[in-house]
């Protein structure tokens, strides 16, 4: 993700969208239609959520590696992480791999982070509002375990309910964490 600095009144600049970061980033949108398609093959739907996860770890190594950091880039690559996971928690609710309370379990993180970028980026302190917001340790092994319970759900694990509950705890904890760090 793009980082943005305190002291620099950021540019959200459409032609970002453009450069390979930005395009990288944007594939999560029709990814996410995709998974929606192939979801009763958990194999395929294994391999969109790999290209998924490819493409958000090389947006952020291309735009690092090529000096291609942007603010536009930074919103635009966690709103298609936003757009992509509730995608796939709604499918695998709609398709009965998550029951209701597993998939608000599951997207509540992303819903929450959502609300809380809005709640920064509304402030009218300049420093608050572009301060950098780096995942962390916490968030890195969230993210994990929500991919394990996608996993587990698409092959209907018996462990799916387990890994959901395990996510949504430490998601819980790391979005404190980030709520104290950003407020």
């Amino acid at each position: 993700m793009a980082t943005l600095s305190p002291s620099a009144d950021p540019q959200y600049l459409l032609r970002d969208l453009f450069r390979v970061p930005g395009l990288l980033s944007l594939a999560r949108v029709p990814l996410m239609v995709l998974f929606a398609l192939v979801a009763h093959k958990p194999w395929w739907a294994f391999g969109v959520l790999a290209l998924a996860g490819l493409s958000d770890v090389l947006d952020g190594w291309w735009a690092r590696r090529f000096k291609q950091t942007s603010p536009m880039g930074a919103v635009v690559d966690g709103a298609t992480d936003k757009i992509f996971v509730l995608g796939v928690v709604i499918t695998l609710a709609v398709t009965h791999r998550l029951t209701p309370w597993q998939a608000v379990v599951l997207g509540a993180r992303d819903i929450g982070e959502a609300l809380l970028a809005a709640t920064v980026l509304l402030r009218r302190d300049a420093r608050a509002r572009h301060h950098e917001q780096r995942a962390d340790v916490f968030g890195k092994a969230t993210t994990g375990l929500q991919f394990a319970a996608v996993v587990l759900a698409l092959w209907r694990s018996p462990a799916t309910p387990w890994a959901v509950v395990l996510t949504g705890a430490l998601g819980a904890l790391t979005a404190a964490h980030y709520a104290r760090r950003s407020l």
